[in-house]
């Protein structure tokens, strides 16, 4: 099978920009990528469908008006547009509404060891017509062999392709060698594996790269990296690698790499490996922490590594974000 390319920028780039994206903006985001040959974007609420709110951050436009926008943009191109639901925080209406305004590939996000919770989503989503993909998060909590048992539950439930999914971007080569290894092994020959990556520890593309060696035919990616935490898998960057160990992604780097550095311009936090990030891949804390650790460490006066560390201690995950002021309370009241 051969490699896609889904480029996340404007749903997990929306943490950076604390979900501001606007239509505009997001056309401009979908029409480079079809310009560059991606052919699948993500849009939407950094924490998914329906996620907008105090707990998770408010967004300054309707998810559907993204998505309307996205499509409208990629359409020239021949772009699907994506979106990801979690259960618990996202429901089936408001998939359906991503669906009516035009997405076509929609990803159901459980914690890697909860992929019973994603059933009733992704059973929707083949009913609704759309390529659907399981989507396990966190997957350094899980090991292999746990990994893949989860995988075969989302797959068959019906997901077209399941992803291990390095939320914390904790994993290194070997970790995910060993995933994909045993999730392609057990997974049925027509469900397609793919990896989503962060750079905490610097190791994205590597991890990446690592992924389609085992056999996973998607990647995730974000222009410029932009993403929660230190960033996604560059889209430009990883284009490059693939094309000199010639790997076919049918994205041209030329255009994608012009691309990458007029969306950085929209962001006002371009990813880069910080302390706290850093400390994100370390303790193995879900990336979409770093900004509200930020302001809880600000607020309570207290050291932000040293929140996000107790916080991985405690194995804290993604849509556990009200816990991030208990720990930061704690560490306030301990000092």
């Amino acid at each position: 099978m051969s490699l896609s390319i889904l480029d996340v920028t404007a749903r997990d780039g929306s943490h950076t920009v604390r979900h501001s994206f606007t239509p505009s903006q997001v056309e401009v985001i979908v029409t480079r990528l079809g310009e560059a040959g991606v052919k699948i974007a993500e849009i939407g609420h950094g924490e998914g469908l329906g996620a907008s709110s105090i707990t998770y951050g408010i967004s300054a436009t309707r998810e559907e008006d993204l998505i309307a926008a996205g499509v409208e943009a990629g359409r020239p191109f021949g772009v699907r547009i994506a979106v990801v639901v979690l259960p618990g925080i996202g429901t089936g209406k408001d998939l359906a509404r991503a669906v009516d305004a035009g997405a076509s590939v929609a990803r159901v996000s459980t914690l890697c060891t909860e992929a019973d919770v994603g059933v009733q989503h992704i059973e929707q989503a083949r009913e609704l017509g759309c390529l659907t993909v399981g989507f396990l998060m966190m997957a350094h909590l899980a090991p292999p062999e746990k990994l893949a048992e989860q995988a075969l539950v989302q797959a068959a439930a019906g997901a077209e392709i399941v992803y291990c999914t390095d939320s914390a971007g904790a994993l290194t080569m070997e970790d995910v060698a060993a995933r994909i290894a045993r999730m392609r092994e057990v997974l049925p020959a027509d469900v397609q594996v793919g990896f989503h990556g962060h750079n905490n520890l610097g190791l994205a593309v590597a991890n990446s790269i690592t992924a389609v060696r085992g056999g996973a035919t998607f990647i995730d990616t974000a222009l410029s990296g932009i993403g929660a935490g230190s960033g996604n898998t560059a889209t430009e960057v990883f284009a490059a690698v693939c094309d000199r160990m010639e790997i076919p992604t049918g994205v041209d780097v030329t255009s994608v790499a012009a691309a990458a550095e007029e969306v950085a311009e929209i962001v006002d936090r371009r990813p880069t490996i910080d302390r706290a990030s850093l400390m994100l891949g370390w303790a193995g804390v879900p990336s979409t922490f770093l900004l509200h650790s930020q302001r809880a460490a600000e607020r309570y006066e207290v050291e932000q590594d040293q929140l996000l560390l107790e916080l991985g201690r405690r194995k804290i995950v993604a849509g556990q974000e009200d816990m991030i002021i208990d720990v930061a309370i704690d560490l306030a009241a301990r000092r």
